[in-house]
């Protein structure tokens, strides 16, 4: 008994202690709990003529589907950002369908006898006024507004979420001489398919020799084309549902994000025609587009309301760093970096 009670007395003895270890140890919120705690002062609202709201046809059980897609900022892809206005405003998207979806890639829609292989009938006349673009345009020279400060890649906070992302300690890093400062800042911002990536207005982008392009992350909204010098109007459009085909970046124009209803797009049935387009067999797998509207044409009382989390918040930065580092109560090794499109730009409806 005496053993057992020493024993007994050991065990507590080593579990007070461990029990105080614990409590002590820094409590690290989750990525959801950053965003979740973030000041109003924080949150960007999303002007409604930067909203497409587009209705698809009900589903299966009845159930209405809306898809609603923020358009890119300025400097990037504006040419074609007027084109979907207009083809918005004439109604030409109204009664168009979606026409390719292909596995871990991305999901189309447009006039089903535009560039379709598949096609029998005449294509929709094109509305006046649409913008012709080059292929210089799928490239910026610079990553904010013209008149607005240009921070440069290695100032400000697109540099520094940019840091964060790559699992850099920018206290660090800001403590040594400027020629190793910017070997190691250059090192840490390349990926495989960029000189840096970060992020600026809530986008993310990235970017090298003073050119910058936003990049093909879940979720992003592109420009359907044919072979070059065809850079696309905008009749066409796709959503990548699937891993980030950031090999597209440069290649084609990205126009906007899906920032609801996203599993609307995501969820639908693959077309076993090339590239996912559906078979004339698969003609009743369409899921037909009723209506797309510029949301500030829309009465204000359908208006949505969205509002994005500032990436040029302290809270943003913290949240990146809590990506790239996941230290919460599930993971065990944090990563010590994330790829730009792992880090989401959190997205909210506001209530009216």
């Amino acid at each position: 008994m005496r053993t057992l009670l020493l024993a007994a007395s050991a065990a507590l003895a080593l579990t007070v202690p461990l029990a105080a270890e614990e409590a002590a140890k820094p409590a690290y919120p989750a990525p959801s709990e950053i965003v979740a705690a973030a000041p109003a002062s924080d949150w960007v609202a999303i002007a409604p003529e930067d909203l497409l709201v587009m209705t698809l046809a009900p589903d299966a059980e009845g159930r209405p589907r809306t898809v609603v897609i923020q358009l890119m900022p300025a400097p990037f892809s504006q040419g074609w950002i007027h084109n979907i206005r207009l083809f918005a405003r004439a109604k030409w998207y109204d009664n168009i369908s979606v026409n390719r979806v292909q596995d871990n890639y991305v999901t189309q829609w447009g006039d089903p006898n535009y560039d379709n292989p598949e096609a029998t009938g005449k294509p929709k006349p094109l509305p006046e006024g649409l913008k012709v673009m080059g292929e210089a345009e799928y490239t910026a020279a610079s990553f904010v507004p013209a008149g607005a400060a240009d921070r440069g890649i290695r100032q400000g906070a697109a540099t520094v979420t940019g840091l964060v992302t790559a699992g850099v300690d920018v206290e660090a890093l800001a403590a040594l001489p400027e020629p190793e400062q910017s070997q190691k800042a250059r090192a840490a911002l390349a990926d495989r398919y960029s000189a840096f990536s970060a992020f600026t207005q809530g986008w993310p982008f990235a970017g090298e020799d003073e050119r910058f392009w936003p990049t093909h992350c879940y979720g992003m909204v592109g420009v359907g084309r044919n072979y070059s010098p065809d850079t696309g109007s905008g009749a066409e459009l796709y959503a990548v549902i699937g891993h980030a085909p950031r090999h597209l970046d440069r290649n084609i124009a990205l126009v906007g994000r899906v920032i609801e209803g996203m599993e609307h797009l995501s969820s639908l049935p693959r077309g076993k025609g090339d590239l996912g387009f559906y078979t004339a067999e698969e003609a009743a797998k369409r899921t037909p587009i009723l209506t797309v509207r510029v949301a500030s044409d829309l009465p204000s009382s359908e208006q949505p309301k969205f509002e994005f989390l500032s990436t040029d918040s302290a809270a943003f930065i913290r949240y990146a760093e809590a990506i790239a580092n996941r230290r919460d109560p599930f993971f065990i090794v944090p990563a010590g970096g994330a790829d730009i499109c792992n880090i989401k730009v959190p997205v909210r409806r506001v209530a009216s």
